[in-house]
């Protein structure tokens, strides 16, 4: 037959002690118990932020773990409130910290101080958190049913008649689904055809100068239409401007007295063929350099 490591005595009675931990005057929790006359129970207590000794002045970390005497203090309502009472190990300094159920944190009572390392948001550029303040007065009851009166009446006057009218708009496109798939695969392939023809007429253009393929066109608008032709329209008249400035400046020189160029006299009086003679003379007639009448 397997043990349980149970050995009741010959002496043990079972009505008269109880327990073995009874007979033996012990309890249960060995040695962490010994102070249980004062309400004191030794655990375990892990250091919850990093705090400073009051007696050595020596900084201690978040996470140094203690044998603790907790004893409990009180009730915040129906939660219970502990103490836990702590040596340092670095001298013979006792420091305490306390529960605070009412702002859910620990508080530092006596013998050490805590590092203050709450996060403020205004210091790191955010927005302050403003809680409620806890004396404030209670809220007005009249405030409150008009609140509630001002509600309800929007919920009636905005809110139903929003969603009758989807509910509505949803019944009249659930009754025919096949006439409205019809409809909407029609529009569908139609808008397939003008993209499909867009996309010939981009790979076209992108072949014609050379463009990568992977190049994306922007599309066709009437503003960019308009400004195409006006940029258009202002190179044609700067190019006219250029040419006629180009004109009158030939008509300039050749109304100006032995203008009549080195080039075109040496090339008429070289030559000895009269045809040659002819066609200077016509090439210089017609930029007005010279009249018929002197030939």
């Amino acid at each position: 037959m397997q043990g349980f490591n149970k050995y009741y005595p010959p002496d043990y009675d079972g009505e008269k002690h109880g327990s073995l931990n009874a007979y033996r005057g012990k309890h249960a929790l060995g040695d962490r118990a010994r102070k249980i006359d004062q309400g004191i129970l030794i655990v375990r207590f892990e250091l919850p932020f990093n705090i400073w000794c009051g007696t050595c002045n020596n900084h201690i970390g978040m996470g140094v773990r203690y044998n603790a005497e907790k004893k409990k203090i009180g009730n915040y309502y129906s939660t219970p409130m502990y103490s836990f009472r702590c040596k340092c190990h670095l001298c013979d300094g006792w420091f305490e910290i306390q529960t605070d159920p009412q702002n859910t944190r620990y508080v530092v009572t006596s013998g050490a101080r805590q590092k203050d390392e709450d996060w403020d948001p205004e210091e790191n550029g955010g927005f302050a958190v403003h809680e409620t303040n806890p004396n404030a007065g209670p809220v007005d009851p009249l405030a409150a049913l008009e609140k509630s009166t001002d509600a309800q009446n929007y919920v009636n006057q905005v809110q139903v008649p929003r969603l009758e009218s989807i509910q509505s708009l949803s019944d009249h496109y659930g009754t025919d689904p096949y006439s409205l798939s019809k409809k909407a695969r029609k529009r569908f392939r139609e808008e397939k055809k003008v993209e499909k023809a867009k996309q010939e007429f981009d790979d076209k253009l992108k072949s014609t100068y050379g463009l990568p393929e992977t190049l994306a066109l922007t599309a066709e608008s009437e503003e960019s239409k308009a400004e195409a032709n006006k940029l258009w329209q202002e190179e044609k008249q700067a190019l006219r401007e250029r040419e006629e400035a180009k004109r009158r400046k030939l008509t300039h020189d050749a109304a100006e007295p032995g203008w009549f160029s080195v080039e075109f006299s040496s090339l008429i009086i070289a030559s000895e063929d009269p045809r040659e003679h002819s066609a200077a003379i016509t090439a210089i007639r017609c930029f007005g350099a010279i009249e018929t009448s002197r030939y």
